[in-house]
Formats: structure tokens, C-alpha cells, sequence
């Protein structure tokens, strides 16, 4: 049964695209004569979409970055909050903060998305399909967040199908700075962080603490708690450390060491077969992210070189104290990683890299406890080598490209050979930019898939092979006035095949197979207007077609529309005023237990969220913000209820150290 495949869904989205490039060639005259009146600000610098610093302008991929200033102003706490607004990406969360919280790119399954942490994979190897779950991360001692869009397995390997999604912490510089933070409000809040960051002589140093305590979140519907249970709300509290540390060792030589670790505890509602239980279940949490490297510059900067080895330890435990349940499971996985990175300028404005990467990933599950019974425990683990390279060209400032090519070889299910082409054109003279992609990408089976048994009715397949893609992007931006305003969109386009599903033989025993495809296609269009320096203002709107072909039906939790539109006001040099709306259009979910075989249609939502700070001099400034304005009640996804109306505030202190004078 097709839900919703109308004739002219693809056409959807290219006549987007069309409209906008005809729109556009018909002011060409004008916007030259902008332009040329004009002077251009300097280009934002990315990371992400080549591996090497690059301007945001010459880059092809579609990009978006959140800066700790953004971060701050619209007071975001955690990492989902933050990435609500994106283009071209849904978050979902269960409930309310520590919830599991997966992150859809461009319509992709949520394990399609590789995430980094300051270079660190911190992917779980122990979670069910390898997937990285947001909930956990705190957006205190971040810098900035990278969000690449489209298949990236040419550069960063396995899970790269939809995007990568970069986090970088905030680095040492120049003389001490610390902070502190203290917050309280709705659903018993109350939150602490503090920091303290700086450099002396070849000497660098940051080292952030966070502390996000919730206590009181509604997220289980009353309608689905059986007569004679109490409705608990749930309870969160998560503890986080990051530390970044660099030596300047010689003028051309320098090391560093980045580490991040979270503990958590969340008490949640789980469910038996009549529904939400009574007593609530404990999901604890540790995860441990660490990576130190060597990095050496050669021929007066031609040749630049990083070394780094890297670790990823998860340890989390699940306790149902529920006598019907009574359920004790833990989870152990770690991976280790080696890679090296030489970028080689061979010629003015071409520069060649050239990478290679050893991982491990390993599972130890010890034995666990259901209803009584103990099931046995197993371990397992994973090899993959991979070779890159990659060749930046510039030619004229005007045509920019990046090929990239990726071999990995997999002890499991043998070879995977990826790649991506980018180029961007650029027109100085009227601010446009013209740029395209394509992509390949591949997911590899987790290791529970491979290898966790459950007889006799479910039995892993260690004959599973990975998820592919192929996918391509289209599109241009304008930027007008100096670069006082700006608009564009892309349309993008993905084919995803052997997509790993559950199947069931007559005999009712279950498997994983590649058994499945599907499409996702859509666009991404955007207005950003900066009229004068106190004010930003920012419009998204993002149209996502995504189907299961084998099925003909709906991929779950993908929105067809969604919009968003953001305003930082510094309304005066010590006030400062933030609003952010964001609408979330219908989608199709399963219930909450996931018994039900038909998606079920649900209903969008409008989320109004704003925020406002006032500094009091000498380091100290009161903020205060208000989430959910309009206390709209939805749930998302089906059978979890989202916070309603939330109002925080507090006060913020800063101290930095005064220069001194050579």
C-alpha cells in the first residue's frame, strides 16, 4: 500500500530548485551592481566537509555550523536543543532531557550519521545498530558544531550515508578565562557548569564541568497507563568533563590530548505487555571519549602531518525492577583507533590528501537477567583498515572542487570502496555561488547484529553485508548587500540499498537481513538577513520525501515539512534578546512498543522558544529564557510526551585576566 506518493513528489523539489535559479539569473544586472559597491565580510572557515581549514565559500557541501555564541544566546543546554533548528535534519527524542535521541539526515536512518567529537568516533559499538545517541551531550565547552549533509564515506568510512555531524570544543588561548554558571527553573531544574581556559607560552589548557540536573518531566501519556498505576515523571542526572590540552613543543612540532567523559542516570517509565509499568526502570551511563596526537609541519608549511590514536569506552546498564519484568542488563563496548593525516600542497591552490585509519571495535555483554531467566553473555569484535585521498583544487578563486576516494577493508564482509565529488563555482562580482555533489556511502552491520544471539527465537546473521548509497545534491546561494543578506536552496537526492531489517520465518524465529531499499529526495532553502550589526534573522525551510521501496511505504519519524525561523537581537551592549520557532510537520511513527505493523499518521507541532540576558558589569550577567512559549502539547515520537512549557533562568559570572603588556 503506497501512503503518500503522489506523481509529482520528485518534481516537488526540483521546481523549488528551478524557480529559485530563474529568480536568480533575472537580477543577475542588479545583484553586480551590489557587489561591486560593496566589499565582502570575510568567509566563515570549515572543517569538516575536507578535513582541511577551507571557507565556507569555496566549499560545495551543504553546511551548517552553530557557534558557542548562538549556543549562549539562545541559552541551549543540551545538544538536541541545539540542533533543532538545522535544515535538513529531525531529531527525536523520548521524552524529555537523557531520553534517547536520534538524529535523521536528509531522511537517512538515525545509525547513517557519523558523529565526532574532536576528531573522536564516539559511536556505540555495544548499542543495537551502532547508532550514536545525543542525549547525552551537554553543550557546555563547546565551540562549535559542523553539520555536513549528504553521503560522506569518500573521507570518514562506515555510518557517513546521510552526514557527519562534527562537535569541537573550545581550545586555550592567550590569558586565563573562567566561567561559571548557575540555573534553576521548570521540571526541577537546576544546573551548574564552570570553566577556565587559557595559554601560557607553549602552553595551552581548557577544562569544562557540567552538571544538568532534571527531576520532574512528564513523558508517559495518561492515556496509556493502565488503571491502578501511578504516572511517574522522569528523572535525569548527567555529570560531564572535557579537557583539552596542546603543547607547543618546537615552532614546527606541537601535541595534544583531548578528553571527554559523561555519567549519567536516567529513571524512566518502561513497559510490559499491559502497558507503562508501575515502578520505574534506572538506565546508567558512562562513555568515555579520549584521543591524543603528534602534529608535524615540514617544507615551510607545504607538507602537514597528524598522527592520533584514540579511544571510545561505553558502559551502560539497564535495570526493570518490575516483578513481571525484572530485567538487568549491562552493555560494554570500546573501539580504538589509529589514523594519519598529510595534507601536501603540490601546487599553489592544489592541495592532495592522503589518510589512513586502523579501528577496533569490540562488544562484552556479560550475562543478563529477564523474568528470572539468565541469558548468557557474548563478546565480539570488528577490524577495519581504510586508505584516503583526496585532491582540493582552486583555480582563479573562482572554480573550487574536492574528489575524494576511500578504500576499507572489513575482517567481517571484506571491501567497501566509497567516494564524493564537489565542485562550486563562484562568482565574485554578483556574490553567487553554483555547487553540486556526488556521493557514495555504506553502513556496516553492528556487532549485535552480527553476532547476539537470543535462541531459540532470534539468532544473528554474521553474513550480513553493508548498507549502501549513492547520492547527489544540487544547488546555489546568493548573498546580497555585503553580506547583509543571503538566501538559497539545494536539492538533494539519495538511494539507499541492502538496508538491514528483521525478518520472520513461518516458524516464527527472527533474523537480520539485507532485504531492503529506499529513496529519500527533497530540498533545503534558506533567507538570512544581518540589516545591522545588533541584529541576526534566519529562515529554513526543509521539504523531505523519504520511502521504504521494498514496502511502499513511509520511513517513520521523517516530517515531509519543516521550518524554522531565528532572531539574536543585541538591543543594547548589555542586553541581549533571542527568539527561535520551529515547525515540525506531520510524519508517520509506530506506537510506542512498536506492536503495531501499519504507520501511524501523526500531527506536527509549532514550538516557540525565547530567551533574554542582561549584563550587570564585572563579569556578572542574569539571563532567563522560556522554552516551549505556547505550551503546545505533542509527542515525538508517538507514545512520548515532550516537555510543555518550561521557564529558567539565572546567573552567569566570567573573569578574564588582563593582558599584559610585552
Amino acid at each position: 500500500m503506497s501512503y503518500f506518493k503522489p506523481q509529482s513528489a520528485g518534481l516537488r523539489p526540483t521546481l523549488v530548485l528551478l524557480a529559485g535559479l530563474i529568480f536568480l539569473l533575472s537580477l543577475a544586472p542588479a545583484l553586480a551592481q551590489v557587489a561591486s559597491d560593496q566589499n565582502q565580510p570575510l568567509p566563515q572557515i570549515v572543517i569538516t566537509p575536507t578535513l582541511i581549514p577551507t571557507p565556507e565559500s569555496e566549499v560545495a557541501s551543504s553546511i551548517t555550523v552553530i557557534t558557542s555564541d548562538e549556543m549562549q544566546a539562545k541559552q541551549e543546554r543540551t545538544v538536541p536543543d541545539a540542533l533543532a533548528d538545522v535544515p535538513g535534519l529531525n531529531v527525536v527524542q523520548t521524552g524529555g532531557p537523557g531520553g534517547t535521541t536520534s538524529v535523521y539526515i536528509r531522511g537517512a536512518n538515525a545509525n547513517q550519521t557519523k558523529v565526532y567529537v574532536d576528531g573522536i568516533d564516539v559511536s556505540d559499538p555495544s548499542s543495537p545498530d551502532g547508532s550514536f545517541d545525543f542525549g547525552q551531550l551537554l553543550t557546555s565547552g563547546i565551540d562549535r558544531i559542523e553539520i555536513l549533509r549528504g553521503p560522506q564515506s569518500g573521507l570518514y568510512g562506515s555510518s557517513a550515508i546521510g552526514g557527519v555531524i562534527n562537535i569541537i570544543t573550545k581550545a586555550g588561548d592567550g590569558p586565563p578565562h573562567a566561567y561559571g554558571i548557575l540555573e534553576g527553573g521548570s521540571f526541577g531544574t537546576f544546573n551548574q557548569s564552570a570553566g577556565v581556559s587559557g595559554s601560557i607560552s607553549r602552553f595551552s589548557y581548557s577544562f569544562n564541568f557540567a552538571h544538568f540536573s532534571s527531576q520532574d518531566t512528564d513523558v508517559t501519556p495518561a492515556y496509556l497507563i493502565p488503571p491502578g498505576r501511578p504516572l511517574n515523571p522522569d528523572q535525569y542526572d548527567n555529570r560531564s568533563l572535557s579537557l583539552k590540552l596542546g603543547a607547543q613543543i618546537t615552532d614546527n612540532f606541537d601535541v595534544g590530548l583531548v578528553t571527554h567523559y559523561i555519567q549519567s542516570k536516567l529513571f524512566s517509565t518502561s513497559d510490559d505487555i499491559l502497558g507503562p509499568e508501575a515502578l520505574q526502570s534506572i538506565n546508567g551511563n558512562s562513555e568515555l571519549f579520549t584521543r591524543g596526537f603528534g602534529h608535524l609541519v615540514l617544507f615551510d608549511g607545504r607538507l602537514d602531518q597528524t598522527l592520533g590514536i584514540a579511544y571510545t569506552d561505553y558502559n551502560r546498564s539497564y535495570l526493570d525492577p518490575n516483578p513481571a519484568s525484572d530485567d538487568f542488563d549491562l552493555y560494554n563496548g570500546d573501539r580504538v583507533k589509529i589514523d594519519y593525516q598529510g595534507n601536501l600542497t603540490v601546487l599553489p591552490g592544489e592541495v592532495a590528501t592522503l589518510g589512513a585509519q586502523y579501528e577496533r571495535d569490540e562488544i562484552d555483554d556479560p550475562d543478563s537477567l529477564s523474568g528470572g531467566v539468565v541469558s548468557p553473555g557474548f563478546s565480539a569484535g570488528v577490524t577495519d583498515d581504510a586508505v584516503f585521498g583526496q585532491l582540493q583544487s582552486s583555480i582563479g578563486q573562482r572554480f573550487f572542487n574536492s574528489a575524494n576516494v576511500r578504500f576499507d577493508h572489513n575482517d567481517q564482509f571484506g571491501n567497501a570502496v566509497t567516494y564524493r565529488e564537489a565542485p562550486a563555482i563562484l562568482f565574485p562580482e554578483t556574490g553567487t555561488k553554483l555547487k553540486a555533489s556526488l556521493g557514495t556511502g555504506f553502513n556496516a552491520p553492528s556487532l549485535e547484529e552480527l553476532y547476539d544471539n537470543f535462541p531459540p527465537f532470534f539468532f544473528a546473521n554474521p553474513n550480513l553485508q553493508p548498507e549502501t548509497s549513492i547520492g547527489y545534491d544540487a544547488g546555489f546561494e546568493q548573498s546580497l548587500l555585503a553580506g547583509k543578506a543571503s538566501f538559497g536552496a539545494t536539492y538533494f537526492h539519495n538511494n539507499i540499498h541492502n538496508l538491514i531489517e528483521i525478518v520472520t520465518n513461518s516458524a516464527f524465529v527472527g533474523t537480520y537481513a539485507n532485504v531492503d531499499e529506499a529513496t529519500t529526495e527533497g530540498a533545503e532553502t534558506f533567507v538570512a538577513l544581518h540589516p545591522w550589526e545588533p541584529l541576526t534573522l534566519r529562515a529554513d525551510y526543509t521539504y523531505t520525501y523519504a520511502e521504504d521501496d521494498t514496502m511502499d511505504e513511509p520511513l517513520l519519524r521523517r516530517p515531509r515539512n519543516k521550518a524554522s525561523l531565528s532572531g539574536i537581537w543585541q538591543v543594547t551592549s548589555a542586553a541581549q534578546l533571542s527568539a527561535t520557532v520551529i515547525y515540525v510537520g506531520s510524519w508517520f511513527d509506530n506506537n510506542r512498543d512498536f506492536t503495531n505493523l501499519t504507520p501511524i499518521p501523526v500531527s506536527g507541532y509549532v514550538l516557540v522558544n525565547l530567551a533574554a540576558s542582561y549584563d550587570l558589569g564585572h563579569g556578572f550577567s542574569v539571563f532567563g529564557r522560556i522554552d516551549n512559549a505556547l505550551n503546545v502539547q505533542y509527542q515525538d515520537p508517538l507514545g512520548f510526551q515532550r516537555p510543555g512549557l518550561g521557564v529558567f533562568g539565572g546567573l552567569r559570572y566570567a573573569f578574564d585576566a588582563p593582558v599584559k603588556s610585552p
